[in-house]
């Protein structure tokens, strides 16, 4: 019997560590992360950095440029968009979008 409910004890705290380290995934972006950026690295540097937690807000072609924007949304303050800008898989530019909590309404 005690057995059991040790075991069952050890399985919810296992289950609740899991769960608890799933919702941490949003990305948080931090003044060491971003100090590490710098024009010019590639997609998979930037990526190593910040994580991989990201989405493909947009991808096209300008003549024979390759453009891509990585977004990373950071919910750790206030809900905040980083959009990361490559050229021919290169950073050229980064910048940061933010939504007050406050200022969002539910309908």
């Amino acid at each position: 019997m005690y057995i059991k409910n040790f075991n069952n004890a050890i399985l919810l705290g296992f289950l609740m560590v899991l769960l608890h380290s799933c919702s941490l995934q949003v990305a948080h972006m931090t003044s060491t992360k971003m100090n590490a950026l710098e024009l010019g690295m590639s997609k998979e540097e930037v990526t190593q950095i910040l994580g991989d937690d990201y989405t493909i807000a947009e991808k096209r072609l300008e003549g024979p440029i390759e453009i891509e924007v990585l977004s990373y949304r950071d919910h750790f303050e206030n809900d905040e968009f980083y959009l990361f800008v490559f050229r021919n898989k290169k950073l050229d530019k980064w910048y940061r979008e933010l939504f007050s909590k406050e200022g969002i309404e539910m309908k």
